[in-house]
């Protein structure tokens, strides 16, 4: 038996999905329009008028780094990562 410190062990890390409107599943981009942040943090499934407001507050707010590229807005699969970190800090459940 191998001593504890010479034990490796296996860490899995899935890749994101994003739901493709037809039941079925796709792997998330680095890079996310708005729309696809938006389904992301299932903000489409909530009762809001605007989704995309929702974005603008916490960019706003400076909880949410967005990226221009070109004249669009972009959102880093790693920035709504750390949106999430950071609401789950503020407000745990």
């Amino acid at each position: 038996m191998p001593p504890e410190d010479t034990k490796k062990s296996c860490t899995f890390i899935l890749p994101a999905i994003l739901p493709d409107g037809n039941g079925g599943f796709t792997p998330c981009p680095e890079l996310l329009t708005e729309n696809e942040a938006i389904r992301f943090l299932r903000l489409d499934n909530i009762n809001t008028e605007d989704s995309s407001s929702t974005l603008r507050y916490y960019r706003k707010k400076g909880l949410l780094r967005a990226t221009q590229v070109g004249k669009c807005i972009r959102y880093r699969h790693i920035e709504l990562e750390k949106l999430l970190e950071r609401l789950t800090e503020v407000n745990p459940r």
